[in-house]
């Protein structure tokens, strides 16, 4: 099997290795032979011999059109991949993964801190602090309170343990009702206006989908009750970034923790910065610089494993959903 990794040379992120590889080589069942680049030129000089592609979406989107007559795998470093839509540039049989399930561990962490944030009022603290205000505020513990997620996919499931083993009493949303581990129930869309009106905080970690494109609307931030928080670190477009900023404003919601925006970056004059009781981060939430190449690099060998097994693969990307087929 000959597999290339393409690296992103573009970002902060450090390069896949040989000597990561070697690390997760015995991982694999498969033979392989294994080539690096980081540049479109590395790329084309092993375009036509590769089966198996392992690449950011950005450095994807960069070579396209694909020039690639024996590839049948690529493997997408990120979760999301809806900035490769639409998907006819795929070639014919080619089959698309995800890298779901290397953000988890990191990312509902982010999610557990933003949550404890919340109960222990630390947007209001700051911009106590930011107008030299000495305004004692109490905070609350998580226990008992009802906390509702959308999406259960690998990062909304490990907020939903994280939060159960805290106490939280947890309902999440996804696109069947089947039961989760973690979850007291589980409701899909059409049932989420149901839950929202008892929800203390509403976190977000739903992938962009033409059903989950500013799910999260007005109508739907009016229903949470006046003390709810709300955390995003799903993608920025599913809630309405306006509408959140005026509830803010006029203290109708609690607080909010954002990680994911409409535009990113945020522009120096949008009124988000300077919203009441909003604490932004620069999508830093997903990322573990440390070991987010030693975990991609587990799921895809898992991947390939699977398919040398003739196992559906864990990660196959549903193009018409844009999502995981497995959610």
């Amino acid at each position: 099997m000959r597999i290339h990794i393409q690296n992103d040379s573009t970002g902060d992120w450090p390069p896949i290795t040989p000597a990561h590889w070697d690390v997760v080589r015995p991982r694999l069942t498969v033979e392989s032979e294994v080539t690096f680049g980081s540049r479109p030129g590395d790329f084309r000089a092993v375009a036509r011999d590769i089966e198996v592609l392992l690449i950011s979406a950005s450095a994807l989107r960069d070579l396209l059109p694909l020039d690639t007559p024996l590839l049948k795998i690529i493997f997408c470093t990120w979760a999301g991949l809806e900035d490769l839509a639409p998907y006819e540039w795929l070639p014919p049989g080619t089959i698309l993964l995800n890298g779901s399930g290397v953000h988890a561990v990191k990312c509902s962490q982010y999610v557990l801190m933003a949550l404890l944030m919340l109960a222990n009022q630390l947007p209001a603290l700051v911009n106590a602090q930011q107008e030299q205000r000495w305004e004692r505020l109490y905070g609350m513990t998580l226990e008992g309170r009802r906390l509702t997620i959308l999406g259960l996919g690998a990062i909304g499931g490990a907020s939903a343990s994280l939060a159960r083993r805290l106490g939280m009493r947890v309902t999440g949303m996804r696109t069947t009702a089947r039961s989760h581990p973690d979850c007291e129930r589980v409701v899909t869309i059409d049932q989420l206006d149901s839950v929202l009106p008892e929800t203390d905080y509403l976190a977000l970690a739903l992938p962009l989908t033409k059903a989950t494109e500013n799910l999260v609307d007005r109508r739907r931030l009016a229903m949470l009750p006046r003390h709810a928080g709300v955390v995003n670190v799903g993608r920025g477009t599913v809630l309405d970034e306006e509408a959140l900023c005026d509830l803010l404003d006029a203290d109708r919601l609690a607080a909010a923790v954002l990680d994911v925006f409409h535009a990113e970056p945020v522009p120096s004059n949008h009124r988000l910065w300077t919203t009441r009781h909003l604490i932004m981060t620069p999508h830093v939430s997903a990322d573990d610089l440390q070991t987010n190449n030693a975990l991609t690099l587990r799921i895809f060998a898992d991947n390939l494993n699977a398919r040398a097994a003739g196992l559906p693969m864990p990660n196959a990307f549903d193009t018409s959903r844009g999502t995981r087929v497995r959610t």
